[in-house]
């Protein structure tokens, strides 16, 4: 990619972003497993369409100074797939401990909503396709 069409990328970016004063950006953790390769794969514990998110990252940049002014960190408990795989815990570093003991996705929910009304006027970005279609 050329830089004129870097310029032009950020110069969007920037448009995009000039009516808002914060910018929440979200990365989650989602139940998983590994995806088998070999010609006898083994069946998947957790198949992609009930993948479930385990943790919520949020922090908020204030547009203004690009500082981090705040962050919200929470674990949630999968309800489909309860227990983790290997896979998922060497993956995402979080403990069977850490869902076991967490709220469920509504809770969590409700508690990032009350998080964000102390940020009113804020775009949303994710750290993936897979983030911006959960929320």
């Amino acid at each position: 990619m050329s830089i004129e069409v870097k310029l032009l990328h950020l110069q969007t970016i920037q448009n995009l972003l000039a009516p808002f004063r914060y910018l929440y950006c979200v990365d989650l953790e989602a139940t998983c497993d590994e995806i088998d390769d070999s010609k006898s794969p083994s069946p998947l514990a957790v198949v992609p369409n009930q993948m479930e998110t385990i943790e919520i990252g949020l922090v908020v940049i204030d547009l203004e100074t690009l500082q981090i002014v705040d962050e919200f960190q929470r674990f949630v408990r999968s309800q489909i797939n309860p227990v983790l795989t290997d896979f998922c815990r060497k993956l995402t570093s979080i403990r069977q401990a850490d869902v076991d003991g967490a709220r469920t996705y509504q809770e969590v929910g409700d508690e990032l909503r009350t998080f964000t009304t102390h940020y009113p006027n804020a775009a949303w970005a994710s750290w993936g396709d897979y983030d911006a279609r959960q929320l």
